[in-house]
């Protein structure tokens, strides 16, 4: 689990941990977050040799980076000289952060580094200017005390055996001066030893100086902590083993990025929505807690089995619910230092409510715990009752009147209801129907039952246009449609018991060039007057989207296309920051947006979720010891395997095998667990011994290829815009460049098989586009 890189230009890298974070550059910059403040930031090293009578600027000189779960490592490369810059978040409750220098060298040196003390306040909390740094000698050495207008707000910097820069006395003009601490490096004595830059925060009354020799003596513990907490992070949660290492790595990076998200406020453990070096502001990223991010990324959590940390997300936003029942959207670090409550920001989205409400089954579903259910009862049916309450024209359907759907800014003006959470709370209602039977309110559960069917009904009347043959993306308060074409309808299909009809054209458009980059989808059609590639809701790719719609086309047996869009997602965990994937992108060019946030938790969980749901089809229902599958593994994978799957209490080993014409799953479980396809009843009491499936394949199985572009490319890949397979037949639309040849591969399950549009050569289907405009369109028959 390592990712070694050469040094990349603007690439960021993210080292986060509960308490604490280190956000910066692939070239060695970095800002140092003790949560909820940024002590410090710009750290820049610069060396002098002996005998060599020039400054060397070592951070021009970075040239590798090397990314594993428990530590980032910078390395800067000189001809006489090399430093690594180790840098790990530590786990649990440590109350400060350590960087370890590793020094090799030809020569004697001595090392700078410089940094700016900050002393800030995470967004929007007040802060007091800015901070002094005061050199308080201890010894041979010393350390900083970064003092601010806040007796009650302070830290302390050192590196045992440093010096100060320099210390302008009382009497010299004011000037601003680098803080600086001078390491004197001796290649004959010091080779071997890490030297740490120690960085903690100050309690009122606290010994700067003992602060720091604690903090000093508990390195090495909270390495040891940290190394081990990741050396055993997959001992209890969900991994694969396929044909495609890349992939497998991905699936591993998205839990772990998730799990970096996990951060400590007093004495809970909410989840973030994601990080990004906040440059001259106190904005990391979106490191400040989010209600609808957290509901999203619960999913992906509940499928690789921790189901602690989605109880303690859970959990954090009941403690927040409104006196009205309404589910928090955001909730920054420092909203106890500020009235919090009088900001927009708090219950600003009126998506959670309803998400909540579908995150407490699925969490139920695949964990089993009924007590958590009961335990929280009059939390989940009071924030479905708030939905209820906002339905102001009869439809059914939960309006956008109490906060924003999705789009917080849109040209044609406000919606008053998004199809968006229209469609959220169609599948909250059902997932009411179900919660409300096991809590013991039948009432509740047909009234629930006959809302979600009304809302159904609803969608598809009021939405859905037929000349268009898609659904609209809103509706005003006077009924009138906005016509344009979204990738929003596609999250009618997230807990897999809904669906949209008459989605098949609609489904072909978002696997086109029209909605799909290289990179993933937009989330308007650009064809859009007012499409705009780096919006931030007109045009630009989120991987939430891609996400969103990969899982409908799988459902919908859309899953070349479904496979194709999984696949990006899971790359893009190698084109940013290193590990984690970004929160949206360019839809024009492939480059993620200047200010998007490089390691964004619910991209990650993009990773997951269609993998999980998708791609293996699982579907959990832990209340009757059942695992539910319907796999769609690529044409060229003849096995698989999922270890530690999740059911309850029960860990289960999947092993998938193709022999012949079908694909035998096989579980190896901890605790009785029976699988069963997905066609099958649901909520069906599971039978001893059924731990064994075999699953007809199709007759014909295609695999893309998948890669990402280069950066700045425009979208050339080909598209499979249509997929329809009948008993007899099997029929695919792919969408090309004019010109040129296209090749995949092919796996036949059948013999006396015929192809008319392209030609079968050996395990691949090759094809040839048409020459003329771009792109151009083939369609390719099989029968039998």
């Amino acid at each position: 689990m390592t990712i070694e890189r050469a040094v990349q230009p603007n690439h960021p890298f993210t080292v986060a941990g509960e308490r604490a974070a280190l956000l910066g550059e692939q070239s060695g910059d970095f800002e140092a977050w003790l949560f909820p403040v940024k002590v410090l930031s710009k750290v820049h090293l610069t060396a002098e040799l002996k005998d060599y009578p020039v400054p060397i600027d070592v951070t021009a000189h970075a040239a590798a980076i090397e990314v594993a779960p428990a530590m980032t490592t910078v390395t800067y490369s000189h001809a006489a000289f090399t430093v690594r810059q180790r840098m790990f978040a530590p786990r649990g409750d440590a109350q400060g952060i350590a960087v370890l220098f590793e020094i090799q060298s030809a020569r004697p040196l001595t090392l700078t580094i410089a940094f700016r003390p900050d002393m800030q306040r995470m967004w929007p909390a007040p802060n007091f200017g800015t901070p002094s740094a005061e050199w308080v000698r201890q010894g041979a050495g010393g350390y900083y005390v970064l003092h601010t207008d806040n007796p009650e707000l302070s830290a302390a910097v050192a590196m045992p055996r440093t010096q100060p820069g320099v210390l302008a006395p009382y009497q010299e003009r004011p000037k601003t001066w680098p803080v600086e601490l001078r390491l004197a490096f001796d290649p004959a004595a010091d080779s071997g030893s890490f030297f740490p830059l120690l960085i903690t925060m100050l309690t009122p009354n606290a010994k700067p100086g003992a602060a720091l020799a604690a903090l000093n003596e508990r390195v090495s513990r909270m390495w040891q902590e940290t190394s081990d907490y990741y050396a055993h992070f997959f001992d209890a949660r969900l991994t694969a083993e396929t044909p495609d290492a890349k992939f497998d790595a991905a699936l591993r990076w998205a839990e772990l990025a998730i799990d970096q998200g996990k951060v400590r406020f007093h004495d809970e453990t909410g989840l973030i929505a994601g990080y990004y070096e906040s440059g001259d502001s106190a904005r990391p990223g979106f490191a400040w807690f989010f209600g609808r991010d957290s509901l999203w990324t619960s999913y992906a959590v509940n499928g690789y089995g921790d189901f602690d940390l989605t109880k303690r997300i859970l959990e954090f936003l009941i403690h927040r619910q409104r006196a009205d029942r309404k589910i928090m959207h955001e909730f920054s670090q420092t909203a106890d230092l500020v009235n919090w409550q009088g900001t927009p920001y708090f219950y600003a989205a009126a998506d959670a409510t309803p998400l909540f409400v579908m995150a407490i089954e699925d969490y139920v579903n695949a964990s089993g715990d009924l007590a958590f259910l009961q335990a929280n009862w009059n939390a989940v049916k009071s924030a479905y009752a708030f939905t209820r309450a906002h339905d102001s024209d009869g439809d059914g359907i939960y309006e956008n009147t109490e906060g924003t759907g999705w789009v917080e800014s849109w040209p044609p003006g406000m919606p008053h209801q998004e199809v968006y959470l229209a469609a959220l709370d169609q599948q909250s209602a059902d997932s009411m129907s179900r919660l409300a039977s096991l809590a013991g309110d039948a009432v509740l559960a047909a009234a629930a039952r006959k809302t979600a069917d009304l809302v159904q009904s609803a969608i598809a009347k009021e939405y859905f246009e037929p000349a268009d043959q898609f659904y609209a993306f809103s509706r005003g308060a006077d009924g009138a449609l906005d016509r344009t074409a979204t990738i929003f309808p596609a999250v009618a299909w997230w807990s897999g018991r809904s669906r949209l009809p008459d989605s098949e054209s609609m489904l072909n458009r978002w696997a086109s060039r029209e909605f799909s980059t290289d990179w993933g989808t937009r989330d308007v059609s650009g064809r859009t007057p007012f499409f705009d590639p780096i919006s931030y809701h007109q045009g630009s790719v989120w991987p939430l989207y891609t996400g969103w719609v990969s899982l409908a086309e799988y459902r919908t047996g859309h899953t070349l296309a479904a496979y194709a869009h999984l696949m990006q997602n899971a790359d893009l965990t190698w084109a940013q920051d290193l590990g984690a994937v970004t929160e949206l992108l360019s839809g024009e060019f492939f480059q993620p947006l200047g200010r998007s946030s490089s390691h964004q938790i619910w991209s990650s969980a993009m990773v997951v979720s269609p993998a999980l749901r998708g791609l293996f089809g699982l579907d959990w229902d832990a209340l009757h010891h059942t695992l539910r599958l319907a796999p769609h593994l690529p044409a060229t994978w003849d096995h698989a395997r999922l270890r530690q799957v999740a059911v309850g209490g029960a860990r289960v080993d999947l092993e998938f095998n193709r022999e012949g014409h079908a694909m035998r799953v096989r579980a190896h479980s901890s605790a009785p667990v029976c699988l069963a396809p997905q066609s099958a009843a649901r909520d069906q009491d599971c039978r001893a011994g059924n731990n064994e499936l075999l699953i007809p394949l199709p007759a014909i199985e295609l695999e893309l290829a998948h890669a990402l572009p280069l950066a700045g490319s425009e979208t050339s890949q080909v598209k499979v815009v249509g997929q329809d397979v009948s008993d007899t037949s099997a029929e695919f639309d792919f969408e090309g460049p004019g010109g040129t040849a296209f090749e995949c591969a092919v796996r036949l399950n059948r013999s006396g098989v015929r192809v008319t549009g392209a030609v079968i050569a050996g395990n691949h289907l090759q094809l040839v586009f048409p020459s003329g405009g771009n792109p151009q369109r083939v369609s390719v028959r099989f029968t039998w």
